[in-house]
């Protein structure tokens, strides 16, 4: 997740829309749910879209995301529904393209659907206006597009990158003497680099080396080498924010590491995660002992326990759940959103006009101590104008540690103050 938006290759519809048509009949519900009053409320349809990462070697792939929302589906259908709703969850493949993610918005449009929950795309400007027209809510995106925090029928549920970024820079100001911040050379990437900037310098700490690098290399060592050189040999950091391709440079970071000394690594989930981490090496993972910042609890925290164990049961082995992903757990956390908005709405019919009041009027939301609680009325938004939607500025840091992503400081940080000083001085 690094900001900038690949170019799109042609796809031919038919097989776009067969893909959106298999989604929707692979997760849509119907009959009586156990516990309900008698088919007296009205079925709840929502919709949830992420690529499926089906071609190319560089496409992304979030199926994670819309394999949680259906397993939620079973979960609650099986316990009463959504306050006695039954809930019908459609799926769509945004294919990571403009084109797929404006045909899973039109599909939600079609569908009638009450909220698009969970979802994942960087192609705001492509599926909100239609979301906007049929007067739709966007809740609890994973916070890849800018639109997710401007546009008024967004509900976030986290600070997106720039509250990871921000968060970052706050994490390694307690740890280090100089940073070195390794990110794309584009628009995106000048954006990352001053979110740094501005949160060490709140922190009295000197202004990060901003390392520039392709943001499709399949080598970096020229950018290893200029961080290590700019961290130092002893007491500096170098971090990278470069999605994908973060593995491929930290290849070659540690390819040069032993000439410079000790250098402590760190990252932001969505470029480092704990299948990451599992898959190149677990313990001896060249990502042992480096910093991350989330938006969530570390994988191990208890908190996660009601969502693992509704994978294990619910999911019947689908293995494209990852409770350890920030994508799936994002899922969980707006459709706990979700069931929460209905249950204040408590009426035989949910439209998505009561589901808007109701997010932007109604009650703060509980999840669980996954993240705060939410509310998106105007007083609890971060009143920036470059992140008007923010309402969850708070991040959390994480260690890896025995292979490990663990808690590396007690609780929610929050990161208000740099968000808003980085708005200001930009």
């Amino acid at each position: 997740m690094t900001g900038r938006r690949r170019p799109t290759s042609p796809r031919p519809r038919r097989l776009l829309m067969s893909a959106v048509a298999a989604g929707a009949l692979l997760a849509t519900g119907c009959g009586a749910l156990p516990g309900a009053t008698g088919g007296s409320r009205e079925p709840v349809t929502v919709v949830t879209w992420a690529p499926a990462g089906t071609t190319g070697p560089d496409t992304l792939n979030m199926s994670g995301m819309t394999a949680m929302a259906v397993t939620y589906g079973r979960w609650v259908n099986e316990n009463g529904g959504l306050n006695g709703h039954e809930l019908r969850v459609v799926t769509c493949d945004e294919a990571d393209t403009p084109v797929g993610a404006a045909n899973c918005a039109r599909l939600a449009v079609e569908k009638k659907a009450v909220a698009v929950v969970g979802s994942y795309s960087r192609h705001g400007s492509s599926f909100m206006p239609p979301l906007e027209t049929a007067g739709i809510p966007f809740i609890g995106g994973y916070g890849a597009s800018e639109e997710e925090f401007s546009s008024y029928d967004s509900f976030p549920v986290n600070g997106g990158q720039s509250a990871l970024l921000a968060g970052n820079a706050r994490q390694l100001a307690r740890r280090c003497d100089r940073v070195s911040v390794v990110r794309p050379d584009t628009l995106g990437g000048d954006g990352q680099a001053w979110l740094l900037k501005t949160g060490l310098t709140d922190a009295d700490r000197p202004a990060p080396a901003d390392i520039r690098a392709a943001e499709a290399a399949t080598s970096y060592d020229d950018a290893a080498d200029r961080a290590l050189r700019a961290a130092g040999r002893s007491g500096g950091c170098v971090t990278a924010v470069l999605g994908s391709r973060t593995e491929t440079f930290f290849d070659s970071f540690r390819r040069l590491e032993p000439s410079y000394g000790e250098v402590r690594i760190s990252s932001v989930l969505g470029s480092v995660g704990q299948q990451m981490i599992d898959s190149t090496g677990g313990r001896k993972s060249p990502f042992e002992g480096a910093y991350v910042t989330g938006w969530y609890p570390a994988p191990s925290d208890s908190r996660w326990n009601e969502m693992r164990a509704v994978v294990r049961k619910h999911a019947f082995g689908d293995n494209r759940i990852d409770p350890d992903d920030a994508g799936v757990q994002t899922t969980w956390i707006a459709y706990t959103a979700l069931n929460e908005i209905v249950k204040a709405i408590d009426s035989p019919q949910v439209t998505a006009g009561k589901v808007v009041r109701a997010l932007g009027h109604g009650p703060r939301i509980e999840t669980g101590g996954l993240t705060p609680p939410l509310r998106w009325r105007f007083s609890d938004t971060l009143g920036s104008s470059a992140y008007p939607r923010i309402v969850n500025s708070k991040v959390t840091f994480q260690v890896v540690r025995d292979g490990r992503l663990v808690e590396d400081k007690k609780g929610f940080v929050d990161v208000a103050e740099t968000l808003s000083d980085a708005s200001a001085r930009g």
